[in-house]
């Protein structure tokens, strides 16, 4: 397994390619995994097309999101068998948050389930 290190320093590009097709292959599209990770990061969806052809790091993508969405708190559960909300890095906690909410697309869970829209 990837130490953090190198993940932090992988393109975002490289990284965020994966996630969309992940999702895509599950029929999801494309805008709906930006919408969440603009939700998450507050990002525009025209930044995260742009930004997948840069050399920004994956680890920078996160140090430098403009809006961090005060309710990723609120994400749970299990990713690659890591429980997000226990991951102690807090910069690869918001990577695994991201990661969770693409699983949820990917297994077609509602749209305003995955941006916790109705979460207390």
């Amino acid at each position: 397994m990837a130490s953090n290190e190198t993940v932090f320093r992988m393109r975002f590009g490289k990284i965020y390619r994966l996630l969309l097709d992940k999702a895509v292959k599950k029929g999801r599209t494309e805008e709906e995994v930006h919408q969440v990770t603009a939700w998450l990061t507050g990002y525009s969806p025209e930044f995260l097309v742009q930004a997948m052809d840069t050399d920004l790091t994956y680890g920078d993508f996160f140090r430098q999101a403009p809006h961090p969405n005060p309710n990723r708190e609120k994400i749970k559960g299990v990713v690659c068998g890591v429980r997000v909300e226990a991951v102690e890095d807090p910069l690869m906690r918001e990577m695994r948050y991201l990661d969770k909410l693409v699983d949820e697309l990917a297994k077609g869970k509602a749209m305003e389930a995955v941006l916790r829209q109705n979460a207390r």
